[in-house]
């Protein structure tokens, strides 16, 4: 019978009463009394020199407080990327500046030129339409193999050229990778690009920038995934604030994917002109300026060879991507396409040899960063996308090659740096062929042809590695910042507890997973605990929410105060049953003298905690609150087996996903429903870049795709209901919960499948194509099957 409480239990959300009633508070929400409004000009251009700004029109408008240009930022730090990359000679990449506001150059749409500050946004819009900008236009950098051809036009004139970074992994490996290919029985290639997208999240980016003046404080806030980070990178890197006078705090988030991980220049401006100005500055993005200004994700072309024996074994694998960095490096932008992305491109299989080289390239386009998945789901589409090709070449069953090529014995040590703790890939794979009802599969096939449609089945596997850890080994592969997490749990004097949270919860449901392991670990109903995050001046600190790291992270780090409280609690409530503190117990919220019918209530024990008369202070200190950092030792690695099945209109081209399935190994499962409904999504994204998403340039660095008009979201009918499982589970080795992560695996399992299943449809009508790039629109699949 289901648990109704408590780890394993599914109980409701219980954040969603506010926002199903409209009473979150969301960062536009928070009106300060005096705001001013910041409405910024943005370049229109994707490349050129600028030659004047002449705001003096602007400044005698109405209402217009104070007008800022790349000027006002002179000596003021630009926005820092927080992870270095050493490329394949050992050197630094190149890393431009990225100021707040544009200085001598635009290099991409959206590119921020000024910033008006005035009582209302109509004001500070009318204004900026009456600024005088002259730009000297230049030639658009976009195709990422053009921008590295010699003689092209350089984005950062300061640079040697247009590639941030070249990197190999393992480069030790290179010559016995190419050796191995050369020398295999059978190699397939496939050349293919992981399309750009743009995360859309339900909220866009909003800041509230305040200042203090009569204690020199400054406070912003805004819609971040991670305020802590926010205040570290935009305090000490790009204002010079230090960090006990500026708080961040990041209230109600509608939805992040991602794009709200990094510092903005925004951010920087919001709180930079409160202070300059002595008003409160608000901005709040349009729809049409996230298009241009919120980070992008993906954007990889790639050329992958898998080379088999006579056996069709996996010997080798060789990876050689393009990776686009847009215009500036973006706060994690650097670490996608290699750290994040390399290290996973041995997937679930046993190929010895590995190897991936990495081109970065900036370009005339908005900056890219990570993207749900970041990099594991580029590296899963190249994986899973050979295996097919080479299946179908080799004329044998696309589950079975799987299956003979999966890692079976663990832990174990991958060619590209990392061991993966636990799985059972054959588990996740027996799962998906029940649920997903492959054996009648040929039945569905044959009633979509009687109706004149192509019906196809696609399959892959994947494997993504959460958490990122640990601080020391990702430090040394050139992240700034630690990966860590802390919480504090404080008890108050009735018993119940207030949990003070790193991690931020912007759909997660943090606010109803992270009581019940508090509360099954004392014993007490879930309802007496309370989820504190987002606020850098009440939480110790955090690292935030990405990567899949919350409660493999943050909730260990919970888990950990917590176990301290308990110990501490145990020492009080054996003075207070005359015992040694070895023979408490702890269970349902009662402790008790082991063997005995001796206990006392969690409340009671609390309560001493803080009036504490039945003790001596000289052992105990009064109180209870304990705060614990958690580092993990290892990444985990969330794993899985996906299905697609789709129908074809062969006279028209267009897809319909007509089932879904999905068998996932997430470790131990706090709540069953938050984890279901975050497959859910994460699929849903999927299906949306295989089947209709694409952020795509012109050759002049417009962005053809700038809005719901052309950029296409998907909708409730172009997916279908799930068949979702999460019951074969290997618990990771290294965290006290066993959990591994699940927010990604959705988007990183699903698109393979989807293009999978396009390709067997195509296939299954007799044209013989062996690959379609993202997104597999109705034109691209009519004229794939028709060119």
């Amino acid at each position: 019978m289901p648990k109704d409480h408590g780890i394993g239990a599914s109980p409701k959300r219980r954040e969603d009463v506010r926002f199903l009633t409209g009473t979150g508070n969301y960062t536009d929400d928070i009106n300060v009394y005096g705001q001013a409004y910041v409405y910024f000009l943005r370049s229109d251009m994707a490349h050129g020199t600028i030659n004047s700004i002449d705001t003096s029109a602007a400044e005698a408008m109405s209402g217009v407080v104070k007008i800022f240009t790349g000027a006002d930022f002179e000596g003021v730090g630009g926005i820092p990327c927080g992870w270095q990359i050493t490329d394949i000679k050992g050197e630094p990449m190149q890393e431009p500046a990225h100021p707040v506001l544009a200085q001598g150059k635009v290099r991409h749409v959206g590119d921020p030129i000024a910033a008006v500050v005035a009582d209302s946004l109509e004001e500070a819009r009318n204004a900026a339409e009456a600024i005088d900008v002259d730009i000297s236009e230049l030639p658009a950098v976009v195709d990422m193999k053009a921008a590295l051809e010699d003689g092209a036009t350089k984005v950062h004139d300061d640079l040697a050229n247009n590639l941030c970074y070249e990197w190999g992994f393992v480069e030790d490996n290179r010559a016995a990778v190419d050796e191995a290919i050369k020398n295999a029985a059978h190699v397939t290639t496939l050349e293919l690009r992981n399309n750009r997208l743009v995360a859309n999240p339900m909220e866009p980016r909003v800041a509230v920038g305040q200042y203090n003046r009569a204690d020199d404080h400054s406070t912003l806030h805004t819609t971040s995934q991670n305020p802590h980070v926010i205040r570290l990178l935009m305090g000490a890197f790009v204002l010079g604030i230090p960090e006990h006078k500026l708080t961040v705090v990041a209230p109600d988030v509608g939805g992040g994917f991602g794009t709200k991980i990094f510092h903005y220049a925004e951010e920087a401006f919001c709180t930079f002109a409160a202070k300059a100005v002595n008003r409160p500055v608000k901005w709040t993005s349009s729809r049409s300026e996230a298009f241009i200004s919120d980070a992008h994700g993906r954007d990889h072309v790639t050329k992958i060879d898998l080379a088999l024996d006579a056996d069709n074994n996996f010997t080798a694998l060789r990876c050689d991507t393009y990776a686009n960095m847009g215009a500036y490096l973006s706060t994690f932008a650097s670490s996608v396409p290699t750290w994040l992305h390399g290290t996973l491109l041995a997937a679930n299989y046993k190929t010895p040899l590995v190897y991936t080289n990495v081109k970065a390239v900036f370009t005339n386009t908005v900056p890219v960063d990570a993207y749900r998945g970041a990099g594991r789901p580029e590296a899963t589409f190249q994986v899973e996308r050979v295996i097919d090709k080479a299946a179908r070449e080799l004329g044998v069953d696309p589950i079975a090659l799987r299956r003979q090529n999966f890692i079976t014995e663990f832990p174990y040590a991958t060619p590209v740096a990392v061991e993966y703790d636990t799985g059972d890939y054959n588990a996740t794979m027996d799962k998906l062929e029940t649920i997903a009802d492959i054996a009648g599969f040929k039945a569905r096939r044959a009633e979509s042809e009687k109706k004149g449609m192509l019906r196809g089945l696609g399959v892959n596997c994947y494997i993504e590695a959460c958490g990122i850890a640990p601080s020391n080994l990702v430090g040394q592969l050139g992240a700034r910042a630690g990966l860590y997490d802390a919480a504090t749990v404080r008890v108050n004097a009735t018993g119940s507890i207030s949990v003070m949270v790193g991690a931020h919860s912007h759909g997660q449901g943090h606010e109803t997973a992270f009581p019940q392991v508090v509360a099954e670990m004392i014993g007490i109903d879930e309802s007496q605990v309370d989820i504190v995050h987002g606020d850098t001046s009440k939480v110790p600190f955090g690292m935030g929410t990405y990567g899949s790291r919350s409660l493999a992270v943050c909730g260990s780090a919970m888990v950990r105060a917590t176990e301290k409280i308990i110990n501490k609690a145990k020492k009080i409530a054996a003075h207070l049953l005359e015992a040694a503190d070895s023979d408490i117990e702890l269970k349902d919220g009662q402790f008790s003298v082991a063997g005995t019918d001796k206990s006392v209530a969690w409340g009671d024990v609390t309560l001493a905690a803080y009036v504490p008369h039945n003790y001596p202070l000289e052992d105990i200190e009064p109180g209870l609150e304990e705060t614990a950092f958690y580092d993990p030792a290892n990444f985990t690695y969330p794993s899985g087996a996906y299905c697609c099945e789709v129908e074809l209109d062969p006279e028209t081209g267009k897809v319909t996903v007509e089932r879904f399935s999905a068998a996932d190994d997430f470790g131990n499962i706090v709540n069953p429903m938050i984890v279901s409904g975050q497959v859910h999504g994460g699929i849903g994204q999927g299906i949306g870049q295989a089947l209709l998403e694409n952020a795509a340039y012109d050759d002049e660095g417009q962005l053809l795709s700038a809005s719901y008009m052309d950029y296409a979201m998907p909708r409730a009918d172009d997916v279908p209901f799930y068949a979702v499982d999460h019951s074969a589970c290997t618990p990771c080795t290294h965290n006290p919960l066993g959990v591994k992560g699940c927010g990604e695996a959705g988007a990183i399992g699903s698109p393979p499948a989807v293009i999978n299943a396009v390709i067997d449809a195509m296939q299954s009508g007799g044209h013989d194509v062996t690959h379609i790039d993202m997104p597999a629109s109705p034109s691209r699949v009519w004229d794939a099957m028709n060119s």
